[in-house]
């Protein structure tokens, strides 16, 4: 088994024996398909540059046009990868707004038609380009999420409030995230890492539930934006001047924000099961006054 090498001037050494294992952001996480075959993407079409200068005028317009369609054909399928990939990633999840890979699919056999008509001219083999780029466009990439997923029996305005409310503590993170690269320190970008972790698993229980919005407003809102705040001053402090104690003060604070959000999460779940076990004593107590019994069963 493989082990991480550390010694008597090692950083964080203690901290590693003391604390144990952190896995950070890294717990649970996938590896995204917005890599690999979506920048061959962006490389397939660039060879039209050099068709594009050795052709005559038509034949310039027509081959930028392909490349600049291709290229945003390119974009939308990455895009389009990302938002199913959120959408996958939750319970309760409206489908995108915008079909991305759909319209990366159209827009593909359009710029290939249009390549396909600077070279070869007609009508025929660009019609032929056009059909078979999107179909296999669609074909390797798939289409966009069409619907709704775990929507049924769900108030739709408390939905869209969760949703919002999500969205924006989301921004605060991503601003976290970004803030702390300045900073310039490894350690602590992993450590904001697993706070969102943290904070993520609250997000996701307040969607799968969204009456919990109420008790979490706080902290999906005014803690986050103070967690945000604070990230981006003590940002530009240690990029000024590297501060051992604004360091750790701030170190203080990010434990001090997680052990509140994985607090606040397991009260959440703890009220869903008293939510739970109320229920199930009413039906069972309904039952009883109709006079319904389980039939008894003999050994």
């Amino acid at each position: 088994m493989a082990r991480r090498y550390g010694g008597k001037f090692s950083p964080d050494t203690q901290s590693q024996v003391t604390s144990g294992p952190d896995q950070g952001g890294y717990q649970g996480a996938r590896r995204t398909r917005a890599g690999g075959r979506v920048n061959l993407l962006f490389l397939a079409p660039l060879p039209l540059i050099w068709a594009a200068f050795t052709a005559g005028p038509v034949g310039l317009a027509l081959n930028l046009g392909a490349l600049g369609v291709l290229l945003l054909a390119a974009w939308l399928t990455r895009e389009g990868i990302l938002a199913q990939e959120a959408y996958e990633g939750r319970k309760i999840a409206r489908r995108p707004g915008f079909p991305r890979k759909i319209a990366a699919s159209v827009l593909t056999g359009m710029g290939l038609a249009l390549a396909g008509f600077a070279t070869a001219g007609g009508i025929v083999a660009p019609v032929i380009y056009a059909l078979l780029g999107a179909a296999l466009h669609s074909f390797a990439f798939g289409l966009d999420p069409l619907k709704d997923k775990g929507m049924e029996g769900v108030d739709l305005f408390q939905t869209d409030r969760v949703a919002r409310a999500v969205d924006e503590a989301e921004k605060h993170l991503a601003v976290m995230t970004d803030a702390i690269k300045r900073a310039g320190d490894r350690q602590l970008e992993a450590r904001v890492e697993r706070f969102a972790a943290t904070a993520r698993k609250l997000f996701r229980t307040v969607e799968e539930d969204p009456r919990d919005l109420t008790a979490a407003r706080k902290y999906l809102s005014v803690y986050l934006m103070g967690a945000r705040d604070a990230t981006v001053k003590f940002a530009d402090i240690n990029a000024r001047n590297r501060d051992s104690g604004a360091k750790g003060d701030y170190t203080a604070l990010l434990d001090d924000l997680e052990g509140n959000f994985a607090a606040r999460t397991e009260a959440l779940l703890r009220d869903d099961r008293v939510d739970l076990d109320i229920e199930i004593e009413v039906l069972r107590a309904r039952l009883q006054r109709e006079g319904i019994r389980p039939p008894i069963t003999s050994e």
